[in-house]
């Protein structure tokens, strides 16, 4: 498994058919072949069903899409932290749109993937909820307007005073906290504008799951990255 590095292009696959069982190989096949030609990180972060196996073939950083804040124990279907480190994640997204959590679950998930050497995505919805995470000390935050995923529409082009507001006001809290653009990322012109404003990498899934071409997006993606 390789080192994190950033920038980053970090790739939800969601619950996509197209990214799921021997398909979610196909795919982080397709990312390791880009990964290795254009010398960029590409993270992957498919169903928890996918992620062993993914881990044992492929050589890139693989993230769980989601963790409980729990201990072992009775916790029936929750997923334990503990148990996605074993699969061979090296992260976790946290509170993605799409699985919401409060902030003190956040706040607990933090901390229990430091205690761990997990790495933590925390998922944002504004500059406001992002700066009061960055207090908890997560390693990523990704800023994703909810109203523009899946959308194809950019948030770096059509609410980029969102993301450069949010990268400056997070260094000033913490500066150790890295910023990810979400939301509508399709080009790889998407991916130079993130970061240009100050970003360190983007968060995708249908931009790259759903297409028909994925290898060709990513090399177009990890291009864009070299071109910055």
């Amino acid at each position: 498994m390789e080192a994190i590095q950033t920038p980053i292009i970090l790739v939800n696959f969601k619950t996509y058919i197209e990214a799921t069982g021997k398909k979610a190989m196909l795919l982080a096949r397709k990312a390791e072949r880009v990964s290795h030609e254009t010398g960029t990180c590409i993270g992957l972060a498919p169903q928890y069903t996918d992620i062993t196996e993914i881990t044992r073939s492929v050589d890139l950083p693989t993230f769980a899409q989601h963790v409980d804040p729990i201990d072992a124990g009775s916790s029936t279907g929750h997923i334990l932290p503990e148990a996605v480190k074993q699969a061979g994640a090296v992260g976790t997204l946290v509170n993605h749109s799409e699985r919401r959590i409060r902030l003190a679950d956040i706040d607990s998930v933090i901390q229990r993937c430091r205690k761990l050497d997990l790495v933590s995505v925390v998922c944002t919805n504004n500059t406001n909820v992002s700066v009061s995470t960055a207090t908890l000390e997560p390693s990523f935050i990704a800023i994703e307007p909810p109203e523009l995923i899946g959308t194809g529409v950019p948030v770096s082009k059509a609410k980029p005073e969102i993301i450069s507001d949010t990268v400056s006001r997070v260094r000033k809290v913490n500066p150790d906290v890295n910023v990810l653009c979400g939301a509508g990322i399709t080009q790889g012109e998407d991916v130079t504008a993130a970061l240009k404003l100050g970003t360190k990498g983007v968060l995708v899934a249908s931009g790259v799951v759903k297409t028909k071409e994925p290898e060709r997006v990513l090399t177009e993606f990890a291009e864009a990255i070299h071109t910055v």
